[in-house]
């Protein structure tokens, strides 16, 4: 009798561990999702603070005298990047949230160990510095402050 219990221990443990497994699969997975938005966010945002500072400099130097709808083009780039990368972050946020909890729930339950560490998202951090340069970057084409003026 005692044999059967044994295998279905073993069967149970192997099926947590597994599970644990999937939910590192699944965190880096989201993060990969992340990295994906910050590598359209900052061509959007480099490309349009590219177009706006080149047609910018061009009328400094009376190279040409309008320039406004290019340079409108560029912040609009700029504002589209920062954009989607606060979508991107809420969503992530929102999905790690989500998977913590029903990591956490389903340790209790005894489904799961939980031993691994699940760790603040280095991707996370990188996309909100992205957005404060962003921010600051937008607000420096406006008013024509800041670092990027």
């Amino acid at each position: 009798m005692a044999g059967p219990d044994l295998k279905f221990d073993t069967n149970t443990e192997l099926a947590a561990r597994r599970t644990g497994m999937s939910f590192q699969r699944t965190r880096m997975s989201a993060d990969r999702t992340l990295m994906s938005v910050i590598r359209t966010s900052l061509s959007l945002i480099g490309f349009g603070f590219t177009i706006f500072q080149f047609f910018q400099r061009l009328r400094e130097q009376d190279v040409i005298t309008k320039a406004e709808a290019a340079r409108n083009f560029g912040l609009a780039l700029v504002a589209l990047g920062i954009l989607m990368l606060i979508v991107g972050i809420v969503y992530h946020i929102q999905f790690m949230m989500g998977l913590r909890h029903l990591r956490e729930s389903m340790r209790k339950d005894g489904l799961l160990h939980g031993e691994s560490v699940f760790p603040v998202s280095l991707t996370l951090i990188t996309a909100v510095v992205l957005l404060i340069i962003g921010v600051a970057a937008i607000v420096s084409m406006m008013f024509q402050v800041g670092p990027f003026g």
